[in-house]
């Protein structure tokens, strides 16, 4: 009789065993992240840079998670509207792809802003950067940095510079060139870089920070001439081209980049699994050539790489805009 209730209390325990161990299972593959598809938003229309790079991370994504990756464009306010949705998402499985100006300077330039990129978003990965190029027409004086630097200054506020708008990265990337050169080219906004680029090429414009790929279009074909770039130090993507750096502005280091953002409700495991993965697709050889093509030098950093880089730039930029009182339009 002992022996039978040893028996039965032996499989009574196994068999609570072997339930509990079947129910932490379940609860663990209920718990599992990602347990559905994961959202890319993206503030800019199909076609544009960062929707571009979206599309490129989506589908190696998808591969490491074993989940569909989609992204989704909610467009306006310049990148905004989708930083804001961003910054709202309760579900773990939404994120962003990202300019700068949405995740540094954006609060400052707009105080009404309904996010607070600072506090409501964390940084995931720094992807891509690149430098911007000071152009200026093809007959435009000097035959370096410096010798054209000195002419703007003493042309004063006769000169005038042109941006795709207040508070763009351009824009405040040439008052900085203005408080370090000691500048007084007035500025004239424009609806984008392309027009900005023809406005120049007419003559009606002396100098103005535009993006590597179209810079590089407009210099090869003899249209415009390069003055030097925003970055510290040279780049590959224009590895002929110093930097204004080079031409004694000191203290002088400004670059437009991509990278991604999650809501700060993200459980802190989930940020830390998609920076390791965002950072490790990017450093791959394909996504180097493909960053490469859309003008971007891959980053593929951190979350603490791209935490690092916002405080920065918003340190920089943001005393440009208090002293200048830049505010968005």
């Amino acid at each position: 009789m002992r022996r039978r209730v040893l028996t039965l209390a032996t499989i009574s325990i196994a068999a609570l065993a072997y339930t509990t161990g079947a129910s932490a299972q379940n609860s663990t593959q209920k718990s599992a992240w990602p347990s559905k598809p994961l959202r890319i938003i993206v503030g800019f229309p199909g076609g544009s840079s960062p929707d571009l790079t979206a599309r490129a991370f989506a589908e190696p994504l998808s591969k490491a998670l074993g989940q569909p990756v989609i992204v989704e464009n909610k467009v306006g306010a310049a990148g905004n509207i989708a930083a804001d949705y961003v910054s709202k998402a309760t579900d773990d499985h939404t994120i962003g792809l990202m300019i700068n100006g949405n995740m540094t300077i954006a609060k400052l330039l707009n105080g009404k802003l309904p996010y607070d990129p600072l506090k409501d978003l964390t940084p995931v990965s720094l992807l891509g950067t690149s430098p911007l190029v000071l152009t200026a027409p093809a007959n435009a004086p000097g035959s370096n940095a410096t010798e054209f630097l000195a002419a703007a200054r003493a042309a004063g506020d006769k000169w005038n510079y042109g941006t795709p708008g207040v508070g763009t990265v351009g824009h405040l990337g040439m008052e900085l060139l203005k408080a370090r050169a000691g500048l007084k080219a007035v500025h004239v906004p424009y609806p984008g870089y392309p027009q900005v680029a023809t406005a120049m090429i007419a003559g009606d414009l002396h100098l103005s920070m535009l993006p590597t790929a179209l810079a590089n279009a407009q210099i090869k074909a003899g249209k415009l001439k390069a003055i030097g770039i925003t970055s510290s130090g040279r780049s590959t993507l224009v590895p002929d081209l110093p930097s204004l750096s080079e031409a004694g502005v000191k203290d002088f280091n400004l670059e437009i980049w991509n990278g991604v953002a999650a809501p700060n409700s993200m459980p802190k495991p989930v940020v830390a699994r998609l920076s390791n993965l965002f950072s490790e697709i990017a450093r791959s050889p394909e996504m180097r050539q493909k960053l490469f093509q859309q003008g971007w030098t891959v980053a593929g950093t951190s979350a603490e790489g791209l935490a690092i880089r916002i405080q920065s730039d918003t340190a920089t930029l943001g005393e440009i805009i208090r002293s200048q009182g830049i505010k968005a339009e």
